[in-house]
């Protein structure tokens, strides 16, 4: 990625967050209206996949212009139990993985800082024994109209089909997820390494073209840890990070709340009261990683005023 964080900003970044740490107990989340997600186990689906009418059979209608929830909401447990079943894009079902989670997704914001908050019961699953440090990961992905792809895909908007574990990657090469933007030329098999020169790369940035990812690494008994970064020519963490989380887990129910300052430094976008953004949701189960998750189809929202799936709560 060109853009990188000197020592400098760093610090300012550093230095801003601790000024703005999250007042979880300033929001009273019982006068917080929520609404459920449902996120999908995906296969091998991808962004090139949705794309192709030999595969995806409502292809003709997303070129058309149709985004994926326009067609597909509500389809998302019978979607999710297909392709976890091996039956359809997923040559390497894990047996006894679910099909979908269901959450309750709330979202409010004060003078300072925007919360996100999911509850969901954990489904069972197996131990896919891929990432030893997280048995359960919750993130988000978000990105405003400047990122076309995002609003209309949400998080197939930087999945393709040479990222790592998708069916085009290369052996050995640990891809991570990408906007098409970035790369020389995009085909059916994804944009492989010819990335742009860095005046281009530059120019993409300056216009805010890049996603923003937040996720809470949960292990039962443990301080929930937070993560966050951008994608753009590839998925990148940036520490220390503008996000902070809290979650809570009783009788096999997570509580996570996940937040960062409305006007964290760059590389995060400023988030504007009334502005419409777009909003993806993920969670993996069991230790997995990479694409063995479960996905939201893309929401909207908005702070405080707007048409959007959620428009968050003032505090």
């Amino acid at each position: 990625m060109i853009m990188t964080l000197n020592r400098i900003s760093c610090l300012t970044l550093a230095a801003s967050l601790s000024l703005s740490a999250p007042a979880w107990a300033a929001v009273d989340w019982s006068k917080v209206q929520g609404k459920e997600v449902v996120m999908l186990y995906p296969g091998q689906t991808s962004w090139e996949w949705n794309l192709t009418d030999a595969d995806h059979s409502a292809a003709t209608k997303f070129k058309q212009g149709q985004n994926c929830a326009q067609c597909h909401r509500g389809e998302e447990k019978r979607q999710g139990d297909l392709m976890v079943s091996g039956k359809k894009a997923e040559p390497n079902p894990i047996a006894g993985f679910p099909g979908y989670v269901v959450s309750t997704v709330k979202f409010a914001y004060d003078d300072q800082a925007l919360y996100v908050r999911l509850d969901f019961k954990e489904p069972a699953a197996p131990d896919a024994k891929m990432d030893p440090l997280a048995a359960t990961k919750v993130s988000l992905i978000l990105n405003d109209a400047l990122v076309p792809e995002g609003v209309r895909a949400g998080c197939w908007a930087s999945c393709h089909e040479d990222s790592a574990s998708m069916p085009t990657a290369p052996q050995g090469v640990d891809r991570s997820h990408y906007l098409m933007k970035t790369r020389v030329k995009m085909s059916r098999q994804g944009g492989g390494d010819a990335i742009k020169p860095a005046e281009d790369l530059a120019k993409l940035q300056e216009a805010g073209y890049l996603q923003e990812w937040w996720q809470a690494r949960l292990s039962p008994g443990t301080k929930a840890q937070a993560s966050s970064g951008v994608i753009f020519d590839k998925r990148e963490e940036i520490k220390p990070g503008a996000v902070q989380v809290e979650a809570s887990q009783a009788n096999g129910s997570w509580s996570v709340i996940l937040s960062r300052p409305l006007n964290a430094p760059a590389p995060y976008r400023p988030l504007q009261t009334g502005k419409v953004y777009s909003v993806g949701f993920g969670v993996h189960l069991g230790h997995s990683a990479k694409r063995f998750h479960h996905t939201s189809y893309e929401f909207t929202f908005a702070l405080g005023d707007g048409q959007a799936d959620f428009v968050a709560a003032k505090q």
